[in-house]
């Protein structure tokens, strides 16, 4: 796959959580599906079998990976989409509390803050990062979970907390918080933020559980951006109502009269890029053709660990956490010979005018690498040689 992935050809390349490369097939197939609708015509009776054909293929690809039917499956446009069309459909009280944890990436805490503002809601903190850089991946969940038990009060109506934590590169047991919160007496909701997830570890065991699983197309599944997808329970479908609506959440599109699908699709909104749905599909078979997600979870752990090993004897480097990372996410702060931190911006500008490619991230303030399939042993040990460098 990486010989298929132009980008990769001239630069060393470990920011997958923020973008990923589009593969040439992928490209390929978005020109093919572009032609193909023009050749069709854009809106003619032809046209539609092969448009349906397409979202279908890409919708199916998805929900199987979720590990639920294609009706629980939503196509949207982003992670921010598939978090807060669903959210701000719920049917909220005044008092409803909603429980935040603090590794969860701003854009969906400002939604959150804002539903809450708009609705007389209140915010808690779930604190779990310094749980990610204290505890070791064996204890983590237990933490976790017992963290869980001490901010849940009887007014809890919604939990949110990422999948694989965007900053620190730890796994939260998700499927385990679902399972207490089912037996908390208002069964809060749970809001995953699975951005850096899909693509990069299995989340067939966690996203069924989740009344809103919400990623994207665009980074480790290496499709273009503009698609994603949110995987939704069967409990909000039946409570949740659409809340940007157009022609695509209507069972018949010719009539506003005509009521909301009852599947996923009520939080589709209207016309959208049929050749994005295409290239995403490509991309995922792509990636199927290099093996399971287990399979390859296991080469990506592989790749992490050789950098964070690394980092561990670089003299200034601290990782922030104390075990090799559970998936692709390795972050990390440098220090002077006087202890003093780096500052993480000039770092990256360093790195950037040598062709190699890692983030800052603010909370906390620290660097950011991440290891994909397409990721060599040659560009970790280059990226370790720069920062020893510097």
């Amino acid at each position: 796959m990486r010989e298929l992935c132009p980008a990769l050809a001239t630069k060393t390349y470990f920011n997958y959580g923020g973008q990923g490369p589009l593969p040439d097939p992928s490209l390929e197939a978005m020109v093919s599906s572009w032609r193909t609708i023009q050749q069709l015509g854009p809106f003619t009776t032809e046209v539609w079998p092969f448009i349906e054909q397409e979202t279908a293929r890409v919708r199916q690809a998805l929900a199987a990976l979720c590990g639920v039917p294609s009706q629980r499956l939503a196509l949207t446009e982003n992670v921010s989409t598939g978090c807060v069309l669903p959210l701000w459909g719920l049917p909220w009280e005044p008092g409803d509390e909603l429980l935040i944890g603090d590794c969860e990436h701003p854009g969906v805490v400002a939604a959150c803050q804002e539903l809450a503002r708009r609705q007389g809601l209140t915010v808690a903190v779930l604190p779990v990062l310094e749980l990610c850089c204290t505890s070791s991946q064996t204890d983590l969940p237990a933490a976790v979970l017992a963290a869980l038990e001490q901010r849940l009060t009887p007014r809890t109506r919604l939990v949110v907390l990422s999948h694989l934590l965007w900053n620190s590169g730890a796994i939260m047991p998700i499927a385990a918080v679902a399972q207490r919160l089912r037996a908390h007496s208002r069964q809060p909701w749970l809001l995953v933020d699975a951005a850096q997830s899909m693509g990069a570890i299995p989340v067939d065991e966690a996203a069924p559980h989740v009344d809103i699983y919400a990623f994207t197309g665009h980074k480790w599944c290496c499709g273009p951006e503009g698609l994603g997808g949110v995987a939704l329970s069967e409990r909000l479908l039946e409570q949740a109502q659409p809340t940007l609506i157009g022609w695509r959440s209507l069972r018949h599109e010719s009539s506003a009269a005509s009521s909301f699908h009852r599947d996923a699709r009520r939080f589709e909104v209207a016309t959208s890029c049929v050749p994005l749905a295409s290239g995403l599909a490509t991309s995922l078979e792509l990636l199927a053709d290099a093996g399971s997600p287990a399979e390859r979870l296991l080469a990506i752990g592989a790749g992490s660990r050789r950098l964070w090993q690394g980092l561990q004897s670089l003299s200034g480097a601290r990782t922030l956490l104390r075990e090799p990372p559970p998936a692709g996410l390795v972050s990390f702060t440098l220090h002077d010979g006087a202890g003093r931190p780096r500052r993480t911006a000039a770092v990256v500008e360093a790195l950037g005018r040598q062709g190699i490619w890692i983030r800052r991230l603010d909370q906390p303030d620290c660097l950011r690498a991440c290891i994909h399939i397409t990721t060599t042993d040659a560009e970790i040990d280059r990226l370790l040689a720069a920062l020893a460098a510097l």
